[in-house]
């Protein structure tokens, strides 16, 4: 026998045996020789009970995730003397590594010809994507020094109890004992991110103020909604004896759209969830389209397909959404008494809604008040012209929520009067503010 990719000798017990150990379940396994010398002299050891029991309680102690499970000692006689034989399997919970050195280069090891070196980040990410299943907030944290002190305060908050054995049953905790995606998306170190910005006027030409958010998606989540408030204003207006005060958002569609948005996104691909504040709306954009199989007519309907299912269970959980797939149509019902809508749109890789401001909009309706729109769902399409150059039919389909032939019929007779001009033919039609 010789040293190599499967093979190690070692002439005694050393600590630095953990490093083979791991290097081999991460790899294709292996056998450590103990009481063989590198030249390959069988050398023995003086008292193999004892050796053998320092070298498993060695790997129970300082190993993660427990790989005792893919170890086996063995005493063997070679030449007449004792040599302790560990065979090491590629183990099913990759990357193995040092407690406490974590889920890094130093804390995992992997075989290189008869050595064990550091592994590099993109072969952890990879051994943590072939077995940490389909999803990403099953996978396991490569951050395993997780704190947890927001989530903590919120389940008190709601009188729920929140220790090892809850954070094992909602998947915070994996069966190996690590701590999951989801563990790191609820805790401190959280890494994904909420970028605000503030805009003058309708573009994105003059920042008035800019923020980006961090920690536990809870602490995120509240940090948002505080900082949107801000600049949710709130109008008065004076009907005969009585004072009005409308906001320019509904509280509740602002609440739907940014729990939608957080629990939703896809944490797999790295960006954050960007809420751009303008005088007349608020768009919110999140990372991830559709769940296949869903589309965009589904979602309207109510229909929900979860990316992230313990994440939503989580939310449920702490009653920060009743229900699932009622966050589109809550929004929609809060503007239903108004002429402008949310508007919705889905790429294949982000998903993004628009809430109009109300005050805003209604101040745009009584400067066209003095065209003869006739009906008033063109004062809606007027309306789209205060954040946009131009609009396609598809633009007006989703915000007054009709058919393209009544869509059609409506551009048709805004031609006709003047209120607009048309620009191209066909799908690439446009449609511009005379």
């Amino acid at each position: 026998m010789t040293e190599g990719k499967t093979i190690e000798f070692k002439r005694q017990y050393t600590e630095d045996i953990k490093y083979t150990v791991i290097a081999f379940a991460n790899t294709e396994g292996g056998k450590i020789y103990i009481g063989i010398d590198d030249d390959g002299t069988v050398c023995g050891v003086h008292d193999a009970e004892e050796t053998t029991l320092k070298l498993t309680n060695m790997i129970r102690d300082i190993i993660r995730p427990d790989v005792t499970l893919f170890t086996d000692c063995i005493t063997e006689y070679m030449d007449n003397k004792p040599v302790i034989v560990m065979t090491v399997q590629r183990g099913t919970a990759r990357p193995y590594y040092l407690y406490s050195k974590g889920v890094r280069p130093e804390g995992v090891y992997v075989r290189q010809g008869s050595s064990s070196v550091p592994a590099s980040e993109t072969a952890i990410l990879t051994m943590i994507k072939e077995t940490g299943g389909d999803y990403y907030e099953d996978a396991r944290s490569v951050n395993q020094n997780l704190t947890f002190e927001k989530t903590q305060s919120y389940f008190s908050k709601k009188n729920l109890d929140f220790g090892d054995a809850q954070k094992r049953t909602l998947n915070i905790i994996s069966q190996d004992g690590t701590f999951s995606n989801l563990g790191m998306l609820l805790s401190d170190q959280c890494t994904a991110t909420i970028k605000m910005a503030v805009f003058e006027g309708s573009k994105k030409s003059v920042f008035r103020d800019r923020k980006e958010l961090s920690g536990s998606l809870l602490q995120q989540i509240e940090d948002a909604y505080s900082y949107i408030n801000q600049y949710n204003h709130i109008h008065s207006e004076i009907n005969g004896l009585e004072r009005i005060d409308k906001q320019d958002y509904p509280r509740e569609a602002l609440r739907e759209a940014l729990l939608n948005a957080i629990v939703h996104r896809d944490y797999s691909v790295r960006g954050s969830t960007l809420i751009s504040i303008f005088d007349d709306r608020i768009e919110i954009v999140s990372i991830g389209g559709l769940v296949l199989g869903i589309t965009y007519d589904d979602i309207m309907l109510g229909v929900s397909a979860l990316r992230n299912q313990h994440l939503a269970q989580v939310f449920y959980r702490l009653r920060l959404i009743e229900a699932y797939g009622t966050g589109i149509m809550k929004i929609n019902e809060c503007y239903a008494d108004y002429p402008v809508k949310p508007i919705i749109e889905v790429s294949n890789n982000a998903f993004k809604i628009t809430l109009p401001n109300l005050n805003f909009t209604n101040q745009a309706y009584h400067t066209i008040t003095h065209t003869n729109t006739e009906d008033p769902r063109m004062e809606t399409i007027l309306a789209l012209f205060n954040r946009k150059e131009s609009i396609i039919r598809k633009d007006i389909d989703e915000a007054l929520g009709v058919s393209q032939s009544t869509a059609s019929m409506l551009l048709r007779k805004m031609l006709e009067k003047g209120l607009l001009k048309k620009v191209g033919n066909g799908r690439k039609a446009e449609y511009r503010k005379m």
